[in-house]
C-alpha cells in the first residue's frame, strides 16, 4: 500500500517521494517516485496529557482509558504518557493501576504514566491543589512506582529530600523533571546532575528568569542533554517564546499539549481531579483565572508552532515525534523509516489530518 504523499519526515529529515506500507503493518520503503501531496509523519508522541474526550485520567477506569485512548489516535497522537497531577496517594495509586489495565485495550500506546507532583513547590502550585503537596519522600516513591508502569515524575527540585528523589527514580529508570518550581539556577544544575533529563512545560509555573536569576530556565537552555517541554499554544506562551525555545534549543523542544478531559469536548464545566475549571473559547480556568491545562490536539499545537511563531516544519515534528521518542529507545516509536511499525499520520498541504494508520490499518478519523 502506498500512502499517496509528496514527501515524508523520515528519520526526523524532510524527504521527497511517497511511502509504502507492507502486509504486516510495517514501513517497507521511502522515497518511492510518484505525483502524490501532502506529507507523511510519524504518529506523534505526547509526554503530558491529563486526559480526552470527556474522560479524567485520575478519575478514569480501564474502559475510560480505552475511550480516550481511541480518540487520541483519531488525531494523530498514537502514543503518550497519562498524566496524573497532585492528588492523595490512594487516589493516584488506583488511577495508575486503570492506566496498567487498558495498556493492551487498543488506541493510542500508553508508554507509562506521567506522576507531575505531589512533590511541587507550593510557591509555583499552577492548577496543583496546595493542600496536598508534599515534601519529597523516596518511601513514598518507592510506593508509587510499585503501583504500575511509571515512566515520568515531574517534581520541584529545590524542595528538601527532591536530590534524593531524583536518585531513586534515575536509578529505577523513570524519567525525573523538572517543573512547577521556584527553584535558582544551582537548584536545577544539582537536578540536572544526578540525572533529571526534562523540564515540565518550560516558562510556566516556574520561576521567571531574568539576566542575574536564570532560574530552572536559564539553567536548561544551557544543559545539552536536558529536553524541554513546551506547551504550544497562545493562551500558555507567546509565539517569541515559543520561537525563542526553538531556536535557542534546537533538536531539544518536546512539544505536550497537558491536555484535559475537556479537550474534543465543547465548553463548559469540567473537572482535572479534585478540580474544577471552565472552558471558554476553547480556554480551560479555574474560578480565580488560574490556566488548567489545554484543549489543544497536538497537531493543533506543531500548526500553531508552525504558523503562529515561524517554526518550521521539520522542526515542529520532530518535536513531537523523534525528540521525545528519545527517551523511550526500543519502543519503536517517532520514526518513519523502512521496517519502522507504520503508526503514521497523513497530512494534506496545510498539516490537515488527512489519514492515521496505526500498525498499518487506517483509523476512521
Amino acid at each position: 500500500m502506498r500512502l499517496g504523499v509528496a514527501a515524508a519526515l523520515v528519520g526526523g529529515v524532510y524527504r521527497r517521494g511517497d511511502v509504502e506500507i507492507d502486509d504486516e503493518g510495517r514501513v517497507a520503503a521511502v522515497g518511492v517516485p510518484g505525483h502524490g501531496r501532502g506529507l507523511a509523519v510519524p504518529g506523534l508522541v505526547d509526554l503530558q496529557v491529563n486526559g480526552f474526550a470527556g474522560v479524567d485520567f485520575l478519575n478514569a477506569d480501564a474502559e475510560a482509558f480505552a475511550h480516550a485512548g481511541a480518540g487520541l489516535a483519531r488525531t494523530g497522537a498514537l502514543a503518550y504518557q497519562p498524566t496524573l497531577i497532585t492528588s492523595r496517594p490512594e487516589q493516584t495509586i488506583a488511577a495508575i493501576t486503570a492506566a496498567n489495565k487498558a495498556r493492551m485495550n487498543g488506541g493510542a500506546r500508553i508508554l507509562g504514566v506521567h506522576l507531575e507532583g505531589p512533590f511541587l513547590s507550593p510557591q509555583r502550585p499552577g492548577t496543583h491543589p496546595v493542600e496536598l503537596l508534599r515534601a519529597p519522600e523516596v518511601a513514598l516513591v518507592r510506593r508509587l512506582l510499585a503501583a504500575g508502569p511509571v515512566t515520568q515524575m515531574t517534581l520541584a527540585p529545590e524542595l528538601p529530600g527532591a536530590l534524593d528523589v531524583v536518585t531513586e527514580c534515575v536509578r529505577a529508570g523513570v524519567l525525573v523533571s523538572c517543573g512547577h518550581s521556584n527553584a535558582t539556577a544551582a537548584h536545577a544544575h544539582a537536578a540536572f546532575d544526578r540525572g533529571a533529563r526534562l523540564v515540565t512545560h518550560l516558562f510556566d509555573a516556574m520561576r521567571p528568569f531574568t539576566h542575574r536569576d536564570p532560574g530552572i530556565v536559564g539553567a536548561a537552555l544551557t544543559r545539552g542533554e536536558v529536553l524541554l517541554g513546551l506547551i504550544a499554544d497562545p493562551s500558555h506562551l507567546a509565539q517569541e517564546t515559543i520561537r525563542l525555545a526553538f531556536q535557542t534549543a534546537p533538536g531539544r523542544v518536546v512539544l505536550v499539549t497537558d491536555a484535559l478531559a475537556a479537550c474534543g469536548q465543547p465548553d463548559g464545566h469540567y473537572q482535572l481531579g479534585e478540580v474544577e475549571f471552565d472552558v471558554a473559547d476553547g480556554v480551560a480556568r479555574r474560578a480565580d483565572g488560574t490556566l488548567v491545562g489545554s484543549t489543544i490536539t497536538l497537531v493543533d499545537a506543531v500548526r500553531h508552532a508552525c504558523d503562529a511563531a515561524g517554526v518550521g516544519v521539520e522542526q515542529a515534528f520532530n518535536a513531537a515525534t523523534r525528540t521525545p521518542a528519545r527517551l523511550f529507545p526500543g519502543k519503536d516509536i517517532g520514526l518513519l523509516r523502512p521496517g519502522d511499525r507504520a503508526d503514521v499520520l497523513v497530512l494534506d498541504d496545510e498539516l490537515s489530518v488527512r489519514t492515521v494508520l496505526q500498525h498499518g490499518v487506517p483509523l476512521d478519523v
